[in-house]
């Protein structure tokens, strides 16, 4: 290991958050060239369209449970515990946030997008846990 590569899963995360910035503005964007908002009406936030509420929830959702994703990370780095175990993980949390972003924008269904967050918050889990044995037995 090079020392660097569990900031690559962290930096995909990042890639993530932006692409749904992106995705908010252009739903929002589409829905005032439409006229079924004013642009004004973002102002205060109230009564935020379908369209876009869910890519509004799902941006929220990624300062959520991956803020303790990027914590662990910088502290498997700084422990010397970023190895390819927790590699691994973080990858898998990674791509299961993005499976997760994906159903969240797109159909929303509960059947699909509650297994996904419970296998990524296991994960993350999983993620602490090794940090935690590795401190302990260092």
């Amino acid at each position: 290991m090079t020392g660097y590569e569990i900031f690559w899963p962290l930096l995909a995360h990042v890639a993530l958050v932006y692409g749904l910035y992106v995705l908010l503005g252009q739903r929002r964007a589409k829905m005032v060239r439409a006229g079924s908002v004013a642009k004004s009406d973002y102002r205060e936030n109230r009564g935020e369209p379908a369209e876009s509420l869910v890519v509004k929830n799902c941006l929220a959702n990624q300062f959520e449970l991956p803020v303790l994703f990027h914590a662990c990370c910088i502290l498997l780095y700084v422990s010397e515990a970023d190895n390819i175990v927790a590699v691994g993980l973080a990858w898998l949390f990674v791509a299961l946030r993005y499976a997760h972003a994906a159903v969240h924008v797109t159909s929303n269904d509960l059947r699909y997008r509650s297994p996904l967050f419970a296998a990524g918050y296991l994960v993350l889990g999983a993620m602490w846990v090794w940090l935690a044995a590795w401190m302990a037995m260092g």
